[in-house]
């Protein structure tokens, strides 16, 4: 998320109340979680286990729970709680704004499209042209929507991120400030639930095609002319390559890339990264034909006891 004009480290650090490292007039362009962050980002780290990682990384400012050693040409936000002080951000940059009309005056909507009764169209929602949006669709703030795409009803596009804390108290909530973007040419079938960036975009690609109860997670990138089927529920942050094949009911964990024109078979559990051009099957998902001579062998296996117990 960038925002809307470069603000300086001291201006930051006064937003949040906290100390910071660093020259105050250095330069903030925006801030966004670590898979995303660009040169001039703030990304935020609250565990020792992941401080290099976060030093590391594209952001050039990190909000951190203790001071260390500065990087060359980095600056340092120190606060007792960086969550919580990177959703004082989010909502200081991209606040809640209350609707009371179901299509938003900041909202715009391309020649030829139609959008059905019982539509919330969000506050700055973009729909391209020759659209149609059916009965009860939810479109949240800030989406954008490209040429070209269906969405049948009782789908939200938008919700926030599945993303908390566990506190003592309780659960505490990332504030999602993110959007979803779908590209031309795209389908999406009834009632399903694509959820915003928590700072980035969750993205569907040109072209794919999705069925009915379909669940996209916070950030998730599906690529170019991508099939995904029913009750297929995928996590945040994964990356769906082009012309993927998704069948029903896929369960996919977060943060794993499935590989181009991969085919994923039916009540697959996905839980690490798939190469491309392959066709898998089971939980956990492996190779297809291997997943088959598994089930083959185990077939096999009261005979051998069998066998073994005549042996004796």
């Amino acid at each position: 998320m960038k925002f809307p004009q470069i603000h300086t480290l001291q201006q930051i650090a006064t937003i949040i109340n906290c100390s910071f490292v660093g020259d105050s007039s250095f330069p903030v362009y925006g801030m966004n979680e670590i898979h995303v962050v660009t040169e001039g980002d703030i990304v935020f780290v609250d565990h020792p286990k992941y401080y290099d990682k976060a030093l590391e990384s594209a952001a050039t400012i990190i909000l951190i729970n203790k001071e260390v050693p500065c990087p060359e040409g980095k600056a340092l936000l120190i606060s007792d709680d960086p969550f919580r002080d990177f959703n004082i951000l989010t909502n200081y940059f991209k606040p809640f704004e209350k609707s009371d009309v179901t299509i938003a005056s900041t909202a715009t909507i391309g020649v030829g499209s139609v959008i059905q009764p019982g539509c919330m169209i969000g506050n700055h929602v973009q729909i391209g042209r020759n659209c149609t949006i059916h009965a009860n669709v939810s479109i949240y703030d800030h989406t954008i929507i490209g040429d070209n795409v269906t969405i049948h009803a009782g789908t939200v596009l938008g919700a926030d991120a599945f993303y908390y804390k566990k506190r003592e108290e309780g659960f505490d909530k990332l504030i999602s400030g993110g959007r979803v973007v779908v590209k031309n040419n795209v389908d999406i079938g009834a009632a399903c639930t694509i959820d915003k960036g928590v700072t980035g975009d969750t993205t569907i690609g040109e072209g794919t095609k999705i069925d009915n109860q379909v669940h996209i997670g916070h950030d998730t990138i599906v690529g170019r002319k991508v099939l995904i089927a029913s009750q297929t529920g995928v996590a945040g942050c994964v990356i769906i390559e082009d012309e993927v094949t998704i069948w029903g009911q896929v369960g996919i964990t977060s943060g794993v890339t499935i590989g181009a024109k991969a085919v994923i078979s039916a009540q697959s559990g996905v839980s690490k990264s798939l190469e491309g051009k392959k066709s898998y099957f089971g939980t956990p998902a492996g190779d297809f034909r291997e997943k088959y001579k598994e089930i083959a062998n185990l077939r096999l296996v009261p005979e051998l006891i069998e066998k073994l117990k005549n042996k004796k």
